[in-house]
C-alpha cells in the first residue's frame, strides 16, 4: 500500500427546516455525478470554518453560520487520500446558485443514504446521523 499525504477538505452539512442539503458533482469533475456535502480544500493558514464559509460563498453564493463540528474522517481512494472536516451549518444569507454542482436536493436525514455519494462522505453521514439521533444538531 502506498501511503499518501491526505488532501484536507472542509465540508458543510447545511440544515434547513429539518432537511439536509446534498449537492451533485458536475459530470466533468472527478467522481462526476456523485453526491457530496459541498466544500473544498483548506487553504494554508485557513481554519475549517473559514474554508467552509469561503467555499460555500464561492460555489453557491450563500453565507452560512457554523453550528457544530463533527469528527474528521480520512478516506483512502486508489489514487489519493482525503481527510474531511465536516461542520453542520445553516444559511444566514443568500439564495443558492449552483456554480460548481450539477444539482442539489434537500433530504430528510434518514434519506441521505438513498443517494450515490462519494465514498468519503459515508463516514460523515453516519456520524451526522448518530448526532441527529441524539439531538446534538440544531434544527430550524
Amino acid at each position: 500500500m502506498v501511503l499518501r499525504t491526505p488532501i484536507h477538505v472542509g465540508c458543510g452539512i447545511i440544515e434547513r427546516g429539518g432537511l439536509v442539503l446534498a449537492a451533485r458533482r458536475g459530470a466533468s469533475k472527478p467522481m462526476g455525478l456523485k453526491w457530496e456535502f459541498p466544500g473544498g480544500k483548506i487553504e494554508p493558514g485557513e481554519s475549517v470554518e473559514e474554508c467552509v464559509r469561503r467555499e460555500l460563498w464561492e460555489e453557491m453564493s450563500i453565507r452560512v453560520a457554523i453550528t457544530a463540528a463533527l469528527p474528521s474522517f480520512t478516506h483512502h481512494y486508489p489514487d489519493f487520500c482525503v481527510t474531511l472536516y465536516p461542520v453542520v451549518c445553516r444559511i444566514v444569507s443568500g439564495e443558492i446558485v449552483l456554480k460548481e454542482h450539477a444539482a442539489m436536493k434537500w433530504l430528510a436525514p434518514g434519506a441521505l443514504r438513498s443517494l450515490d455519494w462519494v465514498e468519503a462522505d459515508f463516514a460523515v453521514i453516519d456520524s451526522y446521523l448518530a448526532g441527529a439521533r441524539c439531538g446534538d444538531w440544531e434544527k430550524d
